[in-house]
């Protein structure tokens, strides 16, 4: 579990190919020295396992499903990538909860600043769209954040200077793929209500 408060920025050094694998080497100084091999980290807020680790390298196995399911396999040498550990127990819970599950991708439609106002619009799934609600949360690449606005394909988030400088988001252009992960807590009411709902109007 995670919260989508992102703790580093991370640059890929290495992606090799292994079969169906793909291994990432990801300089990581900040957060590596404490990481174990088998410790959960999020990338691009896809829940990884570090399997093999330095003084400042991370390494992270990624199957096929991953590669194909999110925007994991766009990564190439050079790319930067948002980095969080799991939460602790004892942990402060500052963003929301983020399981590192990526429901889909989005595409970015636009980066919109007008002065320190920043917007960022992201096009996606309607199935991803349905499970958002203005002020809402929302996970984009592993970073928490407030929904303002929301349509039947895609949605309107408000970055402040503090998240442009401290992920990645700042440096997205059209038609990037982003990693999308809905309020989890939102995910189970919209599911308990297409169960119930046809119940109820066919009276069963």
């Amino acid at each position: 579990m995670f919260t989508g408060i992102v703790e580093a920025v991370g640059r890929v050094t290495r992606v090799e190919r292994h079969g169906e694998l793909a291994r990432l080497t990801v300089e990581a100084s900040r957060i590596a020295p404490e990481v174990r091999v088998g410790d959960s980290v999020a990338v691009n807020g896809c829940c990884l396992t570090a399997t093999a680790r330095d003084a400042g390298r991370l390494c992270f196995d990624v199957v096929q499903e991953t590669l194909v399911r999110t925007a994991l396999g766009a990564l190439a040498e050079g790319s930067r990538v948002n980095l969080e550990r799991a939460l602790r127990a004892d942990g402060r819970l500052d963003g929301h909860l983020v399981q590192g599950h990526v429901d889909g991708t989005g595409r970015v439609e636009r980066l919109a600043r007008d002065g320190e106002d920043v917007r960022l619009f992201v096009s996606c799934a309607a199935e991803i769209a349905d499970a958002l609600v203005e002020k809402g949360s929302v996970a984009v690449d592993g970073v928490s954040l407030t929904v303002v606005d929301v349509s039947a394909d895609g949605f309107e988030v408000a970055l402040i200077p503090h998240t442009l400088s401290a992920t990645t988001l700042g440096e997205r252009a059209p038609g990037d793929r982003v990693n999308l992960e809905a309020d989890v807590l939102g995910k189970y009411v919209k599911r308990y209500l297409e169960r119930v709902l046809p119940r109820a109007s066919t009276g069963s």
